[in-house]
């Protein structure tokens, strides 16, 4: 495997980390609660997406004529790792630009592309994604929601769940059931919903952090045009199959880059930290585990590289993306763990206090860490497909 960028990409990246030097608002873990109300906070963050738009970093992948810039799936991977290198805010219309932008450059009509995708580029109009469910969220194709067609608009009742920017999103991609007798791959549509149609209600989800980041949705006899369906009638399995993939791509490199800084976070708190007089970097046990962390950081960046090889050569990624997120969340948890254990008492400290290390900034980022082996498929969802689909077993 070739590790060297070509001088394209290079200088791709070089230019990106000088205008991320000058325009990164710096640590956003860190900056992210000086914000008063959580709608200065959302102002700040579509204004740091606009920014970025302007300046040609948003809508990397898309083509040139959808106000993309057309670069490669390389350039693409090296914009998240930048990102994620200057600890800069993720941009606040990620489902618009990875997941719903991407489902209507393939799927949508050119009446569609024109109307959502400028206004997605611009962060102008937030997405959110209204898939799982209670009872629906591990088996996507069990969603429950009901979509009836009337005089040419679509009803829709039902619930979504753990849906993430739906508390100050403007537009969301939305799966429901529009033949219920049909199997449960078949019967299902894909539909653009406006926020702000009546009998949609959203209710923000608080989580043991004290954020609310994710949300319930409910629709109540809720009424869509039939022009907002994206693909066709009962063809929404396909749609959102294509969603998920674009879900699975690129971004998935940037958690790498995640772990390592934090591992190089580690090492700095146990060079400073002390436990009986003697500092934590020098404690055999504390050093030892500490290495096997960098060991997995880069056996993670190697399988993640293997992913991008195969996107490279413009075949679908397979079932390791179930490994390296698995890998991913479980390593990231038992880091933190490791993080507040080096703290001794301490690590009880939360913000709020002049003896809590750092602000409480580690208590924090522990606490939702525990959703990261949730997110994007559940650890046990994980391993499932990686016994039946690697390994070759039986379903459980």
């Amino acid at each position: 495997m070739d590790f060297k960028l070509s001088p394209q990409e290079e200088a791709f990246r070089d230019g990106l980390r000088r205008w991320l030097d000058v325009n990164a608002p710096g640590d956003w873990a860190k900056i992210r609660t000086r914000f008063a109300t959580r709608e200065e906070q959302t102002a700040f963050l579509r204004d740091w997406q606009r920014r970025l738009y302007e300046a040609g970093y948003v809508g990397l992948h898309w083509p040139q004529e959808y106000g993309g810039r057309g670069a490669t799936i390389m350039e693409q991977a090296i914009f998240y790792e930048e990102m994620a290198r200057a600890r800069a805010p993720e941009l606040p219309n990620a489902i618009g630009l990875d997941m719903a932008g991407p489902a209507i450059i393939r799927h949508g009509t050119e009446a569609q592309k024109k109307r959502y995708l400028p206004k997605i580029l611009s962060a102008e109009e937030v997405w959110c994604q209204g898939f799982s469910e209670p009872n629906a969220g591990s088996d996507l194709a069990a969603v429950e929601t009901r979509a009836e067609r009337r005089n040419g608009r679509y009803i829709i009742n039902g619930q979504k769940v753990w849906t993430s920017y739906a508390h100050y999103a403007q537009w969301g991609i939305v799966l429901a059931r529009t033949d219920p007798k049909a199997p449960k791959h078949k019967g299902l549509t894909y539909f653009l919903v406006d926020m702000k149609t009546p009998g949609f209600t959203v209710k923000p989800l608080r989580q043991m952090s004290g954020d609310a980041e994710f949300n319930e949705l409910y629709f109540d006899n809720m009424e869509v045009p039939a022009e907002n369906i994206l693909g066709q009638e009962n063809g929404g399995w396909e749609v959102a199959i294509t969603t998920l993939m674009f879900e699975r791509g690129p971004r998935t490199l940037s958690r790498t880059l995640t772990l390592m800084q934090g591992i190089d976070q580690a090492l700095e708190l146990a060079r400073r930290l002390e436990r009986e007089g003697r500092k934590l970097a020098k404690d055999p046990v504390i050093r030892q585990r500490l290495a096997q962390f960098v060991i997995d950081c880069y056996a993670l960046r190697y399988s993640n590289l293997r992913t991008l090889t195969t996107l490279l050569r413009g075949e679908p990624p397979g079932p390791e993306g179930s490994a390296a997120k698995l890998f991913w969340s479980e390593t990231w948890q038992r880091l933190l763990e490791l993080i507040l254990e080096m703290q001794g008492p301490y690590a009880l400290l939360w913000e709020g206090t002049d003896w809590a290390i750092e602000g409480g900034y580690w208590q924090f980022r522990h606490i939702r860490s525990r959703g990261d082996t949730i997110a994007a498929g559940t650890s046990e969802i994980q391993r499932n497909i990686i016994g039946e689909r690697v390994l070759g077993l039986p379903k459980d």
